[in-house]
């Protein structure tokens, strides 16, 4: 496994392995990460691996995607570790960038989806999602990637990105990776790590309200009004636990939608001490 430091090394990387072939063609998965990689990150490489002939996975803590008050200095790192990891899921590259090598001095080109970026978590982070598209702008850019591998956690970040690539016609194809959760039903992050015991267990709340939500759709509740409700109720029953969104959607949009249907995006994030959280499920 290589570790690439720059965008000419890791192009030139994809292009090599285009030229090499191997008697076939070639295609080109890219799972984005922050590092902290943990049992999601493996769901998304091993997606890659089982599609793609080449993997690249880049390890970047993206500085523009944080609010000035948000955890950019204390974002879990653990870059040998994830590298090991890496190796033993057979990813051919880490590409692993400093933040010069994303943002040359005196760079001035942001990539804004308008609208989505607003929507749901871009709604408490302002900012945060032009960060997002432009960042995996400039990943595709530089890994000229067949496929990109994203989780389904990160809904609307998905919901930015699809757009995105869309509007820019670019090739990549972006594939969802379904959330992966821990025996107690967390849904993976590595902000879990900030967690204490007491938090963890507080945690537990974005869950059991995405459970219910399902349960009641399963039932055959379909009222938007009457799932947020179902679910508000959930969190009120624990008030150390601090809502920011609870919402119905479309999942192409982020539009609030009245009615549930088959692909609608039942969404969650709250505080839990000073962590902010999220959760999700697409409804059936």
């Amino acid at each position: 496994m290589e570790v690439l430091r720059t965008v000419e090394e890791l192009r030139g990387w994809s292009r090599s392995r285009r030229r090499a072939k191997d008697g076939g063609a070639q295609r080109i998965g890219l799972a984005p990460t922050m590092g902290a990689l943990h049992a999601g990150h493996v769901s998304l490489i091993r997606a890659a691996r089982a599609a793609c002939t080449d993997v690249a996975v880049s390890i970047f803590v993206n500085p523009t995607q944080f609010g000035p008050h948000e955890d950019f200095a204390r974002y879990p790192r653990s870059f040998e570790a994830d590298c090991t990891l890496a190796e033993a899921e057979g990813v051919d590259v880490v590409f692993a960038p400093a933040v010069e090598e994303m943002y040359p001095a005196g760079a001035a080109t942001f990539v804004e989806v308008e609208g989505l970026s607003d929507r749901l978590d871009g709604a408490s982070r302002p900012g945060h999602f032009r960060g997002v598209a432009t960042v995996v702008a400039k990943l595709f850019v530089a890994a000229e990637p067949d496929l990109a591998f994203f989780g389904q956690k990160d809904a609307a970040q998905v919901a930015v990105v699809k757009r995105m690539t869309a509007d820019m016609r670019l090739a990549t194809e972006i594939v969802v990776c379904p959330i992966v959760r821990d025996v107690d039903g967390l849904a993976l992050s590595s902000r879990n790590a900030y967690l204490s015991g007491e938090e963890r267990r507080q945690a537990l709340t974005l869950n059991r309200a995405v459970r219910r939500v399902e349960e009641l759709v399963a039932a055959g509740e379909r009222r938007a009004c009457a799932l947020i409700a179902q679910a508000g109720a959930i969190f009120a029953a624990e008030p150390e636990v601090r809502l920011n969104y609870v919402v119905l959607v479309d999942w192409a949009t982020l539009e609030p939608v009245e009615i549930a249907v088959a692909g609608t995006l039942f969404a969650v994030a709250a505080w839990v001490g000073s962590t902010r959280l999220i959760d999700n499920t697409i409804l059936s």
